[in-house]
């Protein structure tokens, strides 16, 4: 088999199929239904979460995973954050001509992987070829599906004053690997992403504990874009504890030497969550007791619900209080 994508690849003739067969196939499984143009899916209940994301991140391998591996972990997180429980993905490439396919075999065996510990099937995809120089490499778009059940679904319009805000783990190691796998800025670091999918703890949560308003991955823009959009969208105030706030050593670090603020760093395997304050505690020892929780924290409170404008401040070691608003700007391009 030839080693590397030629534009024949994705002419729909013998090359085509060859690279179906010897990398999707072989490694996202030989069932009927990726046999027709379309799968065919059997659903449980009439209530379906649908999610779809494109991923671009550069470069395509960083510590702790890889674009197929983020791609997996960041369409189940979508799907999980919003109660659901992930099913099916569909996973469309396409390839820059001269990619070399023992490259791609590694992309799509490690969606394979991660696809499976999520118990999630990827069931349908699409692959193309572009001349060189027209995707830097390889750029990879999902569609996911799962079902929500009723009794989980979450309540945000429940959101009121004395809720609690937790984050499962620190924050801004998925930037920082970048960065540092980008050998920019002379950055050298240990710092792995935390890539991973939460759908298995974010599961136990929902199933385990009452009053889970809502949840976010606080992927691009970080976890202060993200908890400004909750802040707009649903009119509420939340006040974070900045000491409260898990962060690596090494990624505070970096970010004191490159100038960047934590907050805003993107993550690929968090959950942000706002949850009734008398069940904060049952949910952090839930969340510990996962190798993706360890670092849980509770990290803030609803300070008023209801408002005409809904804001994000921080209470700083000093005791003084400032406001934070979304990213402006491009902090770090093609992180995901």
């Amino acid at each position: 088999m030839v080693q590397r994508i030629s534009l024949a690849h994705g002419e729909g003739g013998e090359l085509t199929h060859q690279l179906i067969q010897h990398v999707f196939l072989k490694s996202f499984g030989d069932s009927e239904q990726v046999q027709l143009d379309s799968a065919i899916v059997q659903c449980p209940t009439q209530t379906i979460a649908v999610s779809t994301d494109s991923y671009v991140v550069k470069p395509i391998f960083f510590p702790g995973g890889n674009i197929g591996k983020l791609a997996i972990t960041g369409t189940v997180n979508d799907l999980a954050v919003c109660g659901a429980i992930p099913h099916v993905i569909t996973a469309a490439f396409i390839i820059e001509e001269g990619f070399e396919i023992p490259k791609l075999k590694k992309v799509v065996e490690s969606m394979a992987a991660e696809a499976k510990n999520a118990g999630v099937t990827i069931i349908a995809g699409d692959t193309k070829v572009v001349e060189k120089g027209s995707v830097d490499g390889l750029f990879i778009n999902t569609t996911g599906i799962g079902w929500i059940q009723e009794k989980h679904r979450l309540k945000p319009e429940a959101i009121q004053e004395g809720d609690s805000v937790i984050i499962s783990g620190t924050i801004g190691d998925h930037g920082i690997a970048i960065l540092s796998a980008r050998q920019e800025h002379g950055l050298l670091t240990d710092v792995e992403s935390d890539c991973a999918t939460l759908n298995h703890l974010i599961q136990e949560l929902v199933e385990e504990i009452e009053g889970i308003r809502i949840m976010r991955d606080p992927t691009r823009g970080g976890l202060a874009t993200t908890l400004v959009e909750l802040c707009e969208d649903f009119h509420f105030i939340v006040e974070l504890d900045e000491v409260s706030i898990p962060i690596r050593n090494d990624v505070q670090g970096a970010c004191d030497i490159l100038g960047f603020d934590p907050l805003y760093l993107a993550n690929e395997g968090k959950v942000v969550l706002i949850i009734d304050p008398t069940n904060q505690h049952k949910a952090l020892e839930i969340m510990r007791k996962n190798v993706f929780g360890q670092n849980a924290s509770i990290i803030g409170h609803i300070t008023s619900s209801n408002v005409d404008t809904g804001k994000l401040l921080l209470k700083t070691p000093m005791g003084t209080t400032r406001r934070l608003h979304r990213l402006t700007g491009m902090l770090l391009p093609r992180i995901c």
